[in-house]
C-alpha cells in the first residue's frame, strides 16, 4: 500500500482500499500502513500535522492566521489551523483547529493545492488573504494586521491584482474592500 505522493488516508478510505478491517490491521502490523492518528493513516510513521489536518478534514480548506504563515507574511506561528468550511458544515470539535464558517458560494475563491514535505493540503492564495486581511482588519490584533499589511506592500508587484480585483467583487461591501485596498496596500 506503498505510495509515492505520499498520500495521508482515513480509515474508511484505507477499507475501501484494503477491502476489509483484517486487511488494514495487516497492512498496519506488516509495517506498509502506518497509523499516525485515530482514524488517519499513512504510508511513513511521520507526518506533518498540517496533512494530518487536511486529511481529516478534506473539504476544509487552511485560512486566516495560517495561511498568512504558510505564505511568509507573520513569523507568529498560530496556535491553531485556521480552516474554512462552508457555512453550513458541521462543527469541527478538534481542538487544534479553528473553525471559519464561509459563504458557499465563496468557499472555493481563491483556493489552491500546496504541500509541505510531499503531502498536499488546500490553502487560499495570497490574493484571497489579502481579501481576508482587509474584510477581518478589526478583528486582528493591530500589530500582526500592520505586520501582514507591510509585507503585502512590499510584494504588491508580485500580486496578480486583476484576481485580487475579481475576488473583492464577490464580497459583500466590496467598495469598502476596494477603497481599502486603495489607500492601505497599492
Amino acid at each position: 500500500m506503498a505510495n509515492e505522493y505520499k498520500v495521508v488516508k482515513t480509515y474508511s478510505a484505507c477499507l475501501r482500499e484494503c477491502g476489509s478491517q483484517y486487511q488494514v490491521q495487516r497492512a498496519v502490523e506488516t509495517g506498509s500502513l502506518f497509523k499516525v492518528e485515530e482514524g488517519v493513516y499513512a504510508a511513513e510513521p511521520n507526518v506533518p500535522e498540517i496533512a494530518l489536518i487536511s486529511a481529516k478534514y478534506p473539504n476544509a480548506i487552511i485560512a486566516g492566521e495560517y495561511a498568512f504563515y504558510y505564505h511568509g507574511f507573520t513569523d507568529v506561528i498560530p496556535e491553531k489551523y485556521s480552516m474554512a468550511t462552508k457555512s453550513k458544515a458541521a462543527k469541527i470539535s478538534d481542538p487544534r483547529v479553528f473553525q471559519i464558517y464561509v459563504r458557499d458560494d465563496l468557499l472555493e475563491l481563491g483556493a489552491q493545492t500546496q504541500s509541505v514535505d510531499g503531502y498536499e493540503f488546500r490553502i487560499y492564495d495570497r490574493e484571497r488573504m489579502l481579501i481576508e486581511l482587509l474584510r477581518n482588519k478589526n478583528t486582528m490584533p493591530y500589530d500582526l494586521y500592520k505586520e501582514i499589511l507591510l509585507k503585502y506592500r512590499g510584494l504588491v508587484n508580485s500580486l496578480e491584482l486583476w484576481r485580487i480585483q475579481e475576488y473583492a467583487e464577490k464580497f459583500p461591501k466590496s467598495k469598502m474592500i476596494k477603497k481599502a485596498l486603495d489607500e492601505e496596500v497599492l
